[in-house]
């Protein structure tokens, strides 16, 4: 009879390989119900070296101390091929009644579970266990949906998906590589390509496969925000160590064969000079600066001219039906032919006639928009890509944007955001163009550089542009622009009424009546930025009424009271009653700036609002506890400016006393400060002592940018707690500072994240040893007036302490000559913003060696050597391609002056040129007395208009 029982079963024993001990105890039974399967007890049924399952042949299956009834063994046959062969077949296992199985057991149990018909929950660390699983045991059904579930992944487009991990995906390839056939390995290459811009930044980015990285780049799925995104990442590859200690034959093949897969013809050309020093990225640099260089000079139609048969792989922008955002910015070579050609399905280029078609269309898109439209749809058939949802074309001057606006219409038909910044060719007609193609389209950021004289105000009579459709954009930037005037707001407001967020800063030429009509006409207004504007009375009083359907005033429901965000420096209409009048009404400030305002104390005290997060009162006569009083009722301010505040020094202006009489140190207002755990950014000067940042230190953990100004002094000590108390700092600017080698020593060991350091007229001695130490992630450095000693061979250890610079300013540094030029130019060829003033003789024999920093955009040369060629300003024009502002003095120029453009020349990007002079002909730098400046020329190109104006003063 028990001999009978044995029979019946068969018992499978599953021993974990990587733990192994003795059975546990066969007595220790516990009965659970088949409905209570989901309710196992996992942990204690792991804790066991050995698990031991009994099958029952005809009827049941029970686990030893967890009998489960009413499961055959039929199901385990027939759904395993594993099982089917071990159980039912002519193996000699078969007729066993113990059947040992070395296998994990908490994917075996699973395994079980889902051959009984209950969910297991695949996750990216489970997946290849149970691939594994599948695959050994023959269980087609738990295979296929693995598949399944890493095919949703990989293709589909919904963001609530689970992420699969890096190093999970490099262990699911390279498992599938062997065993799982093609369908897995092309998964995880789509997943990898589709989430790329997402896994570039993983730590286990440097271990990817060579081939798994290769087959992803090639990848049609392959998104990237831009292609200098996808040499970035393939650089951050080259260079893990363990691939930089590997330099066999097929490393470097490998190399350059990843090289090739970029298309520099897409790189902006500040990337190319950048990187030209990088592992790989090297040989191919010069050749390809040439290339980009050619491209800027070709029109649409000869570049099409010079294409082969076939698509033009290399001139196609990288989209695909996962792209969400394309940033094409800095990349000048860019034009209609290049945009269109990235748009154009494959099927078009099989033509042989396709360059002719292309050619048509690029030479009639001037013709009405009818004519236009009906040419555009017999010749080209433009791809739709749906998930599109920001463009970036800023800098990229030379596209023609009536090409371009049709073109974003019908490819980005979801398009929600636009930059188009530092573009002069775009008019406003332009913009209101731009503005009624997109119905979806929400923020649109069109600033330019700053003028740097604001033109006289202009008052313009309003007249309507006719009937023209609503825009959703509720988000527009037009800094700087000062080609825009009341009448072009005024019909930009009609056509964007549901506008949220308006920047208008430095645009002079708008006048406070005008700024008052689009408040008023603008109902949802939320975040207003009006610096260096008109901004003042009527504006104000537009913000605190509201025109009720009887058309009378009324104060409740104000825009005012709707203000997130106000921006109003250098607003100087504004008295202090309507400020007043103002501040008391705008609860739900967010982001407060009045900055060289006359905001007194009188008025802060009315601030009623309890959700700052942002404040600026740099440069007004507010006292501490005017400060204090507005910190202690907003617990969430993370960015506090107040620099040049001399008040910080009182206790209150005008003789005040109040309830807040208790605040009678500098020290508690800092402590006030210091309560929150929050603070992002600190902008201050007067009354900032190492005794303030002690009090201060519980809110600066999380600190990111700090700058202390003229009345500040942290000392040494206070710098070294900077630099142990925010170790997130990433900016620190420093003006009027004592500073010492130990202190800059600690902020260069500890601050790791830094990437900007600025020392500015600080006292104190510091040596080249301190600057010796690396910092491979600043990118701005600024060292004015504090290393008069520097030589050019200190100038070449800090290319070597940090290498990746692109803007560098360099003031009184006396023992600097024109060897320095190569020195700056050939280790940062990447540099986009250089000020050089009173460095030596850094000119004296010319600038021919600064030719080779192309990328720049922004030069100051002044008082380093009488050696400038007469014609510097035309030919830079030329050399440097991305150039927008140039600032010059004519003591340096050779022949005593510079040859200037007569009007602004077509297709070049220089918007701001500034030439000063001093009262004696020609400076001697570094003998005697300092040169006196007596005037300086400006020249400005607003897109518009050239002009010229000569002021008194330095700019």
């Amino acid at each position: 009879m028990a001999l009978s029982l044995l029979e019946e079963f068969v018992i499978l024993v599953v021993k974990n390989p990587c733990h192994q001990q003795e059975e546990s105890s066969p007595n220790q039974v516990i009965s659970i119900s088949a409905s209570e399967f989901e309710s196992w007890d996992f942990s204690e049924i792991l804790s066991y070296g050995n698990v031991k399952v009994r099958a029952h042949r005809a009827r049941q299956v029970s686990i030893y101390y967890f009998l489960i009834p009413n499961l055959d063994l039929y199901r385990l046959i027939q759904e395993s091929s594993y099982f089917h062969g071990l159980l039912s077949g002519s193996f000699s296992e078969s007729g066993l009644d113990h059947i040992s199985i070395e296998w994990n057991q908490e994917m075996f149990l699973n395994l079980l579970m889902y051959l009984y018909g209950y969910t297991i929950d695949i996750t990216s660390s489970s997946l290849l266990p149970l691939l594994e699983a599948a695959l050994y045991f023959g269980v087609e059904r738990l295979l296929s949906k693995c598949k399944s579930w890493l095919s949703v992944l990989a293709l589909s487009n919904d963001p609530a998906l689970p992420k699969l991990e890096l190093s999970d995906l490099i262990q699911i390839w390279s498992f599938g590589l062997e065993h799982a056939g093609e369908l897995v390995t092309d998964l995880c290459e789509a997943y990898l390509a589709k989430n790329f811009m997402l896994i570039k930044s993983d730590k286990y980015f440097g271990n990817v496969p060579y081939e798994l990285l290769m087959c992803c780049i090639k990848h049609p799925h392959l998104t990237v925000h831009s292609e200098s995104h996808l040499a970035d990442a393939l650089l951050v590859w080259l260079e893990a160590d363990r691939r930089m200690s590997d330099l066999s034959e097929s490393s470097q093949d490998n190399t350059i064969n990843l090289m090739q897969q970029i298309r520099f013809s897409l790189l902006p050309l500040w990337f190319i000079a950048g990187r030209s020093k990088s592992h790989g990225f090297s040989k191919f640099a010069d050749q390809n600066i040439e290339l980009v260089l050619k491209l800027m000079k070709m029109s649409s139609t000869c570049l099409v001219d010079s294409l082969t048969d076939g698509p033009p792989a290399d001139l196609r922008v990288r989209l695909t039906e996962y792209t969400e955002i394309l940033d094409l910015s800095g990349c000048l070579q860019l034009n209609e032919a290049i945009l269109l050609l990235s748009v154009l399905p494959n099927s078009f280029f099989a033509n042989l006639m396709w360059r002719k078609r292309l050619k048509i269309f690029l030479k009639n898109h001037e013709d009405n928009e009818r004519n236009e439209e009906q040419l555009s749809q017999r010749i080209l058939s433009i791809l739709s890509f749906e998930t599109v949802k920001e463009v970036d074309i800023s800098k990229c001057q030379r596209l023609d944007y009536k090409v371009a606006i049709k073109c974003f219409s019908k490819s980005f038909p979801s398009l929600r955001k636009l930059g188009a910044a530092y573009l002069l060719n775009i008019s406003v007609s332009t913009i209101l163009k731009l503005l009624q193609n997109f119905r979806q389209l929400n923020e649109v950021d069109l600033r330019v550089d700053i003028a740097p004289v604001l033109p006289g105000q202009a008052s313009v009579i309003c007249s309507s542009p006719g009937r023209c459709s609503r825009s959703n954009i509720t988000r527009l930037t037009l800094e700087g622009r000062n080609d825009i005037c009341d009448i072009d707001l005024w019909n930009i407001s009609r056509l964007c009424d549901s506008l949220c967020y308006l920047n208008i800063k430095r645009c002079a030429l708008l006048t406070d009546p005008c700024i008052a009509y689009v408040i008023q006409r603008c109902k949802k207004l939320h975040s207003l930025i009006v610096c260096y504007t008109s901004f003042s009375g009527y504006s104000i009083l537009a913000l605190c009424t509201t025109i009720s359907v009887t058309n009378e005033q009324t104060d409740s429901n104000s825009a005012a009271s709707n203000l997130q965000m106000l921006h109003m420096s250098k607003c100087e209409g504004v008295d202090e009653t309507s400020l007043l009048n103002l501040i008391t009404r705008t609860q739900k400030m967010k982001s407060l700036c009045l900055r060289d305002t006359k905001i007194s104390d009188s008025v802060l005290y009315e601030f009623c609002g309890s959700s700052l997060e942002a404040l600026d009162i740099s440069n007004t006569m507010i006292s501490r506890m005017a400060l204090a009083h507005v910190i202690s009722k907003n617990p969430d301010l993370k960015s506090l400016k107040a620099r040049g505040c001399k008040n910080l020094l009182q206790l209150q202006s005008g003789g005040r006393t109040d309830k807040f009489s208790p605040l009678v140190s500098g020290q508690e207002l800092f402590k006030c400060l210091g309560k929150r755990s929050g603070l992002e950014d600190l902008d201050i000067g007067w009354g900032f002592s190492y005794f303030s940042l002690v009090s201060l230190r519980p809110a600066v953990s999380f600190l990111r940018a700090i700058s202390l100004g003229l009345g500040a002094s942290l000392g040494e000590d206070g710098l070294k707690l900077l630099s142990s108390a925010s170790p997130l700092l990433e900016s620190i600017v420093l003006c009027f500072q004592e500073i010492t080698d130990s202190a800059l020593t600690s902020i260069v060991t500890s601050l790791k994240h830094l990437q900007e350091l600025a020392l500015s007229y600080c006292f104190g001695d510091i040596s080249l040893q301190s600057l010796k130490l690396p910092m491979l992630n600043l990118r701005k450095l600024r060292l004015e007036r504090v290393t008069p000693w520097m030589t050019n061979d200190d100038l070449l250890v800090l290319t070597q302490s940090y290498p990746n610079l692109t803007e560098l300013s360099l003031v009184g540094c006396s023992h600097l000559n024109s060897d320095a030029q190569p020195i700056i130019s050939t280790r940062w060829p990447g540099m986009i913003y250089l000020h050089l003033e009173e460095c030596g003789r850094i000119t004296e024999n010319g600038v021919a060696s600064l030719y080779s920093c192309i990328a720049l955009e922004d030069l100051l040369l002044c008082h380093n050597g009488s050696g400038i060629q007469k014609s510097f300003l035309l030919d830079a024009a030329l050399k440097f391609p991305m150039l927008r502002l140039i600032s010059l003095d004519t003591c340096d120029a050779k022949e005593g002056d510079f040859d200037v453009p007569e009007e602004k020349e077509e297709g070049r990007f220089l918007s701001i040129v500034k030439i000063s002079r001093c009262k004696s002909k020609r400076c001697t730098m570094g003998i005697g007395s300092a040169p006196v400046h007596k005037e300086t020329l400006v020249m400005f190109w607003n897109g518009q208009n050239f002009t010229k104006t000569l002021l008194k003063q330095r700019l």
